[in-house]
């Protein structure tokens, strides 16, 4: 495993993370048991960075980690949450519907420490802003989040989803060690004004569902194989339209996984480890042997040759439903 500094605060994360929200909810159903296995291979692995949310599982999520933490050592693990979404507590798991945009600094206090209630954690060594409410200066946001800085709730603040004039507002209000985005070689979104902002001001970059939701596995066939609460029924990418099309890009990148006797999971991930230490993916698991699968792309070294045909087939512009998929505060 290799470590990359986040932020200018020493907080030493390792260049792959891994993504909690599935083993709480959105995407099919996980035990307490696995999961807590999941976890404990990946800091076996090296793995020391854990992303989480208080909207996963209305806050179920935090307490699954939170119960790891504490069978494990707190030393040098770095923990991620977010807030900015509340849900209906009522509203049925899984769905999309029963969530609103909150960042006022009332909600924002009091949803850093419910989350570290259930944590059970002092304090948060990164704690995003979920989703901009507009209605809300930036800069007022991130002054809140300075606040919690300052009394040691938090160590350093992130940001989800936000344009480049956005983040160097926000900069120029607290400093800004993070920015997660969805990327991946069918979401590219980032790659015109962010990623290079991301660099220029010296914040890490986060991609989130860095498989494209597990299309670029090769693993979805149909989204019939999918659990009727799985997110990825909504996604336009697995639509019964598009889907067909995009696996027929999954094949030719499975030619290319030919090449290096590797998987096309594999494949993606050394896509986004071509760009360098700024960019740490987040691929999410339920289970061991696809983690480990996850943390062998590491050691992927893709050829320029190689690296270009992948950015020429799934340029934006040949992915059927491609792009983020955030319009529903889902991740």
């Amino acid at each position: 495993m290799r470590y990359h500094s986040i932020g200018d605060l020493g907080i030493r994360s390792s260049l792959q993370a891994l993504g909690c929200m599935g083993m709480s909810e959105f995407y099919g159903t996980a035990t307490e048991k696995k999961s807590l296995a999941v976890l404990s291979r990946a800091v076996e692995l090296g793995i020391n960075h854990f992303d989480t949310a208080d909207l996963y599982g209305r806050g179920a999520n935090e307490i699954l980690v939170g119960k790891f933490l504490r069978e494990t050592s707190r030393e040098d693990i770095l923990i991620a949450s977010k807030f900015g979404i509340m849900r209906d507590p009522d509203g049925v798991l899984g769905s999309t519907s029963d969530r609103e945009l909150n960042n006022s600094p009332e909600y924002a206090k009091r949803a850093c420490d419910n989350s570290l209630r259930r944590l059970g954690l002092d304090y948060i060594d990164l704690y995003y802003l979920h989703r901009y409410d507009s209605s809300i200066p930036i800069e007022d946001i991130v002054g809140t989040l300075g606040e919690l800085v300052t009394e040691g709730k938090i160590r350093a603040i992130g940001l989800c989803e936000i344009n480049a004039h956005l983040l160097r507002r926000a900069c120029s209000e607290h400093p800004i060690a993070a920015l997660q985005s969805e990327y991946s070689l069918f979401a590219r979104d980032v790659e015109n004004e962010i990623l290079p902002t991301c660099l220029e001001l010296g914040v890490s970059f986060l991609a989130y569902s860095p498989l494209g939701r597990g299309i670029l596995s090769g693993r979805i066939k149909s989204v019939d194989t999918l659990e009727p609460n799985d997110l990825r029924r909504q996604a336009p990418m697995f639509s019964r339209k598009n889907l067909p099309h995009n696996l027929l890009l999954v094949e030719k990148i499975e030619k290319v996984a030919e090449k290096y006797d590797v998987t096309s999971a594999q494949i993606a991930l050394a896509w986004l480890y071509h760009f360098g230490d700024n960019i740490i993916p987040i691929p999410g698991t339920k289970r061991i042997r696809y983690l480990e699968e996850n943390v062998e792309a590491m050691k992927v070294t893709l050829s320029k040759e190689d690296f270009k045909q992948l950015e020429k087939f799934t340029a934006p512009e040949n992915i059927a439903g491609g792009g983020k998929w955030s319009t529903r505060q889902d991740e």
